[in-house]
């Protein structure tokens, strides 16, 4: 059974001292397991917590340059509903 999907995007220029601000609000958020991401469109409430994954990726190209960092998770309640157990079997039935 899928749960209600939610979203929240934001995308803004800022410098780097703005940057670093919002990276220690999200290491902070991490660190007490709860972020609260809002702007004046949207606001979303996210609980990291087991084990989580990580990708970061970094990209130069001609005067561009770029880097990503993606944090996922699944929630206990995902883990517990998820029933697709993969049943082998040899037997003729």
């Amino acid at each position: 059974m899928k749960q209600n999907k939610k979203n929240f995007r934001h995308e803004s220029l800022q410098d780097q001292q703005s940057i670093l601000k919002i990276l220690t609000a999200v290491t902070e958020g991490l660190e007490k397991g709860r972020l609260v991401l809002s702007d004046e469109n949207d606001e979303i409430v996210l609980s990291p917590q087991g084990l989580l994954q990580l990708k970061f990726s970094a990209a130069q190209e001609d005067n561009r340059n770029s880097f990503s960092l993606k944090v996922s998770w699944q929630t206990e309640a995902e883990k517990i509903t998820q029933k697709n157990i993969l049943h082998i079997s040899t037997d003729d039935k």
